[in-house]
């Protein structure tokens, strides 16, 4: 279902295939797997087995004798700088804090060779004790960092429109950051509430699941210490900022080549680039590693896991008057910073005048975590919703109306106190409750739920760049620094077509490099696309001005007169007067004194986001004698302001759905003292195609005042509140509140014995 609210168009708001998807399809595109080199070396890294432990020593030995091996690099090689992210971490000398942590690296001519070396190295630990899980951080016997943890340069979490905490200044602890959101007196509301929910919920530490592994590749350059670096991610200004910050580099002697992204979704900003380009400066040998899978899941950034402690009170009529939520999120071995974009939407999606919540970040001897899709929300959102859905029980109130009755509209604020901008939430309620499949929810079978769940994302936005011109045989070619991943570049070919009156297909992209593409965000945060897409439209429209002054000093006609369409200028009402934007373009550059090529550099810097809603609705059967839960159907509600190319907004929604499905019924990092033990995709299990569900996507078009064209955000919002939909309806169906995700058989069937024997 679509809500159309925009004029009409011709290109935009239109489906339309994605530009890249043939190469694709047939395998032409341009991965790191298939970057060749000349002199080539393959590197393979030597992880640590160890969650915490000393290196007493190294033998190469037995490596360095394995035929097709060039060298066998440690720490004392390669470090130039101390490690204060993951992205800045080379390898181990003296200590490792992680099982995963590299500490080695082989070089050889072969992959097969760098891995028989890297079997055969002889490393000597000394194996010490470790913080494995959240009870260990907080009781403090043993520290992640006893000298104070490594001082970032800035939080991670910015990318993907988090916030970061300052680091405080106190005594060295495992709780790196713990700060409290909030208004109103929480404890006397609570005192006074009439009805009250809540519960401890924990959501496990789950892998992005991306198909390509972190892959990179890296050329020394002509002068010393520059280096090319070829590289699988999301934002290529991020890596060379890392490269250069990590090897003491000036950042134009890093020259970053962003390469087909095989899946990334908040996970790949250059976790292993400084490595590699460290390797080939000291090698003077272009060197290329694509990690394995099980080297991927051990040594890369893992989303963390959660646990939420929450409380929710209400006074006789039903009225929300206070959230109080305790938050502690298992970061692993160094600072990330979900905790302001937890508060933000905890303490920001119904409105109550007593919030609190408080965020404790703790540090483990684990592999540091990172951003995966909507970072830290889809388990915040699980804790919350599902106490939401309890306490509408208590009320005897319907689930939606309540949540309408709530609802955050523009004005009201965020859980850190900021105002929202507008915003649909509750469109997004009114087309699920208009759906079937909520009409139809109390004439299912028996041991059949459908749960109802919101989420959102406020989103980031950036500055950017763009370069658009016209080519003599009437091509429109677009200059962009921004990394495709999800089809962005689609929908940017779209605007400049509209705006030039010209088929898509006779608009080309040119990705550029850190040396040759206008400045662009990362893909990540949902930013890119309301980002770039101005900047595109800034430039596309200054061409546009450009070929109709051409057009009327052609014609000797007014400019008002004139307008551009399928590809050409022509006079309006005359259809034989007309020229091909390609010959203008000749005309222009040719004429003597000019005035010269058809050219245009747009810019655009929002003053404001343009947050996404959503409003999930699961369907599930659950096996009354075994726990087991069946997915029947997702329904996604989504806010998407403008839809500039629908095929691919639905595709974004149906795709984070699946992922949030798999979040909530499937996926868990399993630790073993301190050690993952499902480091692969066989025993690591995440949703396949025999497991989904028909997904549904509803396009709720309210448009946005700052996003281009209406346009909101996208990306993050549909993988927000799936989980906790399931969760609520597993509730509906079997009758019992999970408070872990992944939802097991096992958990589910334990918890109705417990019920019958109550």
């Amino acid at each position: 279902m679509t809500t159309p609210q925009s004029p009409a168009r011709t290109h935009l708001g239109r489906p339309r295939k994605i530009i890249d998807g043939l190469e694709k399809l047939v395998g032409r595109a341009p991965y790191v797997a298939d970057q060749w080199l000349p002199g080539l070396l393959h590197a393979r890294p030597v992880l640590s087995p160890y969650p915490h432990a000393r290196i007493r020593g190294i033998d190469r030995t037995a490596a360095l004798a394995v035929p097709g091996v060039h060298s066998v690099l440690l720490g004392t090689d390669l470090n130039v700088k101390p490690m204060h992210s993951r992205p800045s971490l080379l390898l181990a000398e003296d200590l490792v804090v992680f099982a995963g942590q590299p500490v080695a690296l082989i070089l050889a001519d072969t992959e097969a060779q760098a891995a028989d070396a890297a079997a055969l190295l002889d490393v000597d630990y000394d194996v010490l004790d470790a913080v494995e899980d959240a009870e260990a951080a907080l009781a403090g016997g043993t520290l992640v960092w006893p000298q104070g943890v490594p001082k970032a340069d800035g939080g991670m979490a910015g990318l993907h429109g988090g916030e970061a905490g300052a680091q405080a200044a106190r005594e060295p602890s495992n709780v790196d950051e713990d700060r409290t959101f909030g208004c109103g007196d929480v404890d006397a509301a609570l005192a006074g509430a009439a009805f009250t929910a809540g519960g401890t919920f924990r959501v496990a530490g789950v892998h992005q699941g991306y198909l390509e592994p972190h892959a990179v590749a890296a050329q020394p350059g002509a002068r010393p210490g520059e280096v090319t670096v070829y590289t699988s991610t999301q934002g290529q200004y991020v890596v060379r900022s890392e490269v250069a910050g990590a090897l003491g580099l000036r950042e134009r002697d890093v020259h970053v080549v962003p390469l087909t992204v095989g899946g990334g979704f908040g996970a790949k900003y250059g976790i292993m680039d400084a490595l590699v380009a460290a390797a080939a400066l000291h090698a003077r040998q272009p060197v290329r590693l694509v990690l394995t899978r099980s080297e991927d899941m051990l040594t890369t950034m893992p989303a963390p896991a959660i646990d939420v402690t929450l409380r929710l009170g209400a006074d006789a009529d039903g009225t929300l008057t206070a959230v109080d939520a305790d938050v502690r999120i298992e970061n692993g071995a160094f600072r990330f910073g979900h905790g302001g974009i937890i508060a933000t939407m905890l303490g920001g999606l119904y409105r109550c005048e007593n919030v609190r919540v408080r965020t404790r970040e703790l540090l483990l001897n684990r592999a540091p975590v990172g951003a995966y899709r909507a970072p830290g929300v889809p388990q915040a959102l699980f804790a919350l919703e599902s106490a939401v859905d309890d306490l509408t029980r208590q009320l005897g109130a319907d689930p939606l109306d309540w949540r309408l009755r709530h609802a955050v509209q523009a004005g009201d604020p965020m859980g850190t106190g900021r105002p929202w901008p507008d915003i649909g939430l509750r469109d997004c309620l009114e087309a699920a409750r208009a759906h079937p499949l909520w009409q139809g929810r109390r004439d299912l079978p028996e041991h059949e739920g459908v749960g109802l769940a919101v989420g959102g994302w406020p989103g980031a936005f950036s500055p950017a760049g763009a370069v658009c011109r016209v080519d003599t045989d009437g091509t429109v070619r677009l200059h962009v620094g921004s990394v495709d991943i999800s089809g962005v570049h689609s929908s940017m070919v779209l605007i400049a077509a509209e705006t030039l009156g010209v088929d898509p297909d006779q608009v080309e992209i040119v990705q550029g490099t850190t040396d040759s593409g206008p400045y662009a965000p990362n893909s990540g945060g949902s930013q890119v696309t309301i980002s770039l897409s101005g900047a595109v439209l800034d430039a596309s429209t200054q061409v546009r001005d450009q070929l109709l002054e051409l057009a009327a000093r052609h014609f000797e006609a007014h400019r008002d007169d004139l307008e551009l369409a399928g590809g050409q200028a022509l006079v309006r009402g005359i259809p034989d007067r007309a020229i091909p934007i390609g010959k203008l373009a000749a005309q222009a550059q040719r004429a003597p004194g000019g005035p010269g090529p058809v050219v245009a550099e747009g810019r655009a810097a929002l003053k404001a986001g343009a947050p996404g809603f959503i409003a999930h609705l699961v369907h599930v059967r659950v096996d009354p004698d075994t726990g087991a839960v069946t997915l029947r159907r997702s329904v996604a509600a989504q806010d998407v302001g403008f839809a500039l190319n629908p095929l691919l907004v639905e595709g974004q929604i149906q795709g984070g759905s699946a992922q949030a499905l798999g979040l909530g019924l499937l996926e868990g990092l399993d630790y073993a003292g301190g050690t993952l033990a499902n480091p692969n995709f066989l025993e690591y299990a995440f949703p396949t195609s025999t497991d989904v569900p028909p997904l549904e996507a509803l396009l709720v078009q309210r448009p946005s005042e700052h996003g281009p064209f209406g346009a909101r955000i996208v990306g993050e919002p549909p993988i927000t509140a799936g989980a906790a939909a399931l969760a609520n309806a597993v509730r509906e169906a079997a009758g019992v509140r999970v408070t872990e995700l992944p939802v097991t058989p096992e958990a589910v069937w334990r918890l109705r014995q417990a019920q019958a024997g109550d």
